[in-house]
Formats: structure tokens, sequence, C-alpha cells
């Protein structure tokens, strides 16, 4: 089978319903994103293997939770009718409140960097804001779509991870100086 068809060449596409859609469409934006935001993940992952952090195994396994969660999430927004779980909200919840035991309070806003690992924990939590701004711009609301509810608290779960990673490896925070 060819990779490619042919079919998206005058500016269309096939979502999961089958329905042809442009590609300008807010639902491609948004499943786009989610790709984008798995992508940098899989960086992230390869980028903490070799960085030395205890526990990197620990988060590897549960970066790569995240990226299938993202799939999900990629083809519900396309379309598809399959069910995005309630329960991968409290999952990111818990890695939040075990890392963030770890961390000295935060007392000031910290810029994105320190170092690579650091700096793409930032870059996916921003990637995941975006994303939460345009699945909001299609008409969801965290009250109640569980969908937005675990981008947002995957953004949380990325910034948590950026100092986490910093501490475990003696990378001092790069505080914003007004």
């Amino acid at each position: 089978m060819k990779i490619y068809t042919k079919s998206g060449d005058k500016g269309r596409t096939s979502l999961a319903t089958g329905e042809r859609v442009s590609k300008a469409d807010i639902r491609l934006d948004a499943y786009g994103t989610a790709d984008e935001l798995n992508s940098f993940v899989g960086l992230l992952r390869n980028s903490l293997k070799n960085s030395g952090v205890s526990g990197a195994d620990k988060l590897d396994k549960d970066l790569c939770w995240v990226q299938n969660r993202l799939f999900d999430l990629g083809a519900v927004l396309a379309g598809s009718d399959m069910e995005f779980k309630a329960e991968n909200v409290g999952r990111l919840e818990d890695w939040i409140d075990e890392m963030d035991a770890e961390l000295e309070p935060l007392r000031a806003f910290v810029l994105p960097g320190g170092n690579e690992q650091v700096a793409l924990c930032h870059v996916c939590r921003t990637v995941a804001r975006r994303l939460e701004r345009l699945m909001v711009a299609m008409g969801g609301e965290c009250d109640g779509d569980v969908k937005i509810c675990f981008v947002n608290r995957l953004s949380d779960y990325c910034f948590v991870l950026s100092r986490f990673v910093g501490k475990e490896m003696l990378i001092k925070p790069l505080i914003w100086e007004k």
C-alpha cells in the first residue's frame, strides 16, 4: 500500500467519520497540534533517557502512556467514537502530586530553559496550552469535557516535570526578573 493517496492534493481531507473537510478546519488544527505535542513528548523521552535523571525509566514509562493518550485524543478530535476516559486526568494529577512533593514551594515565575531537558518540558507545556485553546475554540468547556481537562492537566504535568527534572539534574531554575 502506498503512503500517498493524492486525495488531499486539493486542500481537503477525511475525518475518522469519512466526512471530507478543508485542511484549514479547526479540527485538523487541533488533532495536528495533538500530533505535534506527541512528537515533542517523544523527543523529551529520548532526551531524558540519556540525561542521567534518577527515575528516568519511570518517567519514560509515564511519558509513553502520555503519548498513547495523545493518540487517543487525536483520534477523538478527528471524529472517532472511541471513549476518552476520565481516569486519564486522575493519573496525571497523581504524577503531579508525586513530583511536587519533592520540590520546594514555587515563589516566583520561572523562565523556560536551564538545559535541554527542562526546555523540552516547557515546549511540551506550551504546545499543550495551544492544543487546549484550540479545543476550547471548537466549543468545549473543561467543566464538561474530560479531553480539555486532560490537556489542561497535561500542561500542568509538563510544568512540574520541568521543575522536577531540573532539580534531579541540579539545574538552577531561571527566575523571571522584573
